[in-house]
């Protein structure tokens, strides 16, 4: 009886961690170091900067269309 346990007890332990591996992670998000923030947000500023100097020249010309 006793290697029956035994035998039955490991292809249970097995079949969880199979389990386990399959199963979805928790919702923790991704860690993200201090330099890739940082890289992150230079990206997203110099975004801005370009949507600015877009944006201003379009509004010069509708001024100069006014006149």
């Amino acid at each position: 009886m006793n290697r029956k346990k035994k035998v039955v007890s490991t292809l249970k332990k097995k079949a969880k961690k199979a389990n386990a591996k399959l199963a979805p992670h928790s919702n923790k998000p991704r860690y993200i170091s201090k330099a890739e923030r940082e890289k992150m947000a230079l990206e997203a500023e110099a975004i801005q900067q370009t949507e600015s100097v877009q944006e201003e020249p379009s509004a010069a010309t509708e001024q100069a269309a006014a006149d």
